[in-house]
């Protein structure tokens, strides 16, 4: 009875360790796979962004990307020991390039969504925004907040492709809508007349304000949607995902963070250069 016994525990115990070996040679291969080590091998960090999108990412007087996930990105790769390899691509086409190895990292000012979650990892949030509104200065005294707009004679203007699209759609959902490619060319129709509201993250509506002034815009400045901005990865990569969430936790405890933060969202001192 007891050599039974004895013969089932030897057995058990040797399958628990055929488990946890093959556990950890699945690790070991699934950790060599990573992305992470791709980027160490090639010594290079390409990070995807579509410049335009001020103040996280456009191009100065000189022709250079630059912005607040620029600066991100450049001390990424700085903590690397690797180089940073900018990859200027089209909105609409940036997770599918993602997906397809064009560049390792998405950080263009992209708010986290369950339907983009089901396509790629988030990291946590490097920055909390929220839509808010350019409105053209006629209706200074009709509209208040953007519940005065969900009315068919409001024309209202986004992004295609975008939060701010999908925001006018779900909480202004009368209003008529016209989207544009960039967000210049939707928050102008408001200054020229053409719309009556531009809808979009708040940091860019700042520094839409900078450019234009007061002479033709009120910024209803109180966001009314929550939308939290992460890097995005390719799925099924711990290993980076646990890089850039350490990462991004050392940045904002050691002055790294604030020091870019307030250069790009607290001040609009940079716009001279980009003018």
């Amino acid at each position: 009875m007891k050599k039974g016994l004895f013969t089932t525990c030897i057995s058990v115990a040797l399958v628990f360790l055929y488990i946890c070996g093959t556990s950890f040679a699945a690790d070991i291969e699934l950790a060599k796979k990573s992305t992470l080590e791709k980027i160490l091998k090639k010594g290079e960090l390409r990070v995807g962004f579509e410049a335009g999108y001020m103040p996280f990412e456009l191009t100065d007087k000189n022709g250079r990307f630059v912005g607040f996930d620029i600066d991100m990105a450049k001390e990424m790769a700085k903590a690397m020991k690797v180089k940073f390899v900018p990859v200027n691509t089209a909105w609409d086409g940036i997770i599918p390039s993602l997906i397809t190895g064009k560049f390792d990292i998405i950080m263009s000012g992209m708010t986290v969504t369950q339907e983009r979650n089901l396509k790629v990892l988030f990291a946590d949030p490097n920055i909390i925004v929220g839509q808010t509104i350019l409105l053209n200065k006629k209706h200074k005294d009709t509209v208040k907040s953007y519940k005065d707009l969900n009315n068919s004679k409001y024309i209202v203007t986004s992004k295609l492709g975008t939060t701010g699209e999908q925001a006018v759609k779900r909480k202004i959902p009368k209003c008529t809508y016209k989207s544009f490619e960039t967000e210049t060319e939707a928050a102008l129709e408001v200054v020229n007349g053409k719309a009556d509201a531009y809808v979009y993250d708040k940091p860019n509506c700042v520094v839409f304000m900078a450019q234009q002034g007061t002479s033709n815009l009120i910024f209803l400045d109180e966001p009314f949607t929550y939308e939290p901005l992460a890097w995005a990865i390719n799925k099924g990569d711990p290993d980076f995902l646990n890089f850039l969430n350490n990462f991004l936790r050392q940045i904002k405890n050691d002055g790294r963070y604030d020091r870019i933060y307030n250069k790009w969202i607290m001040s609009t001192d940079w716009y001279k250069n980009v003018k």
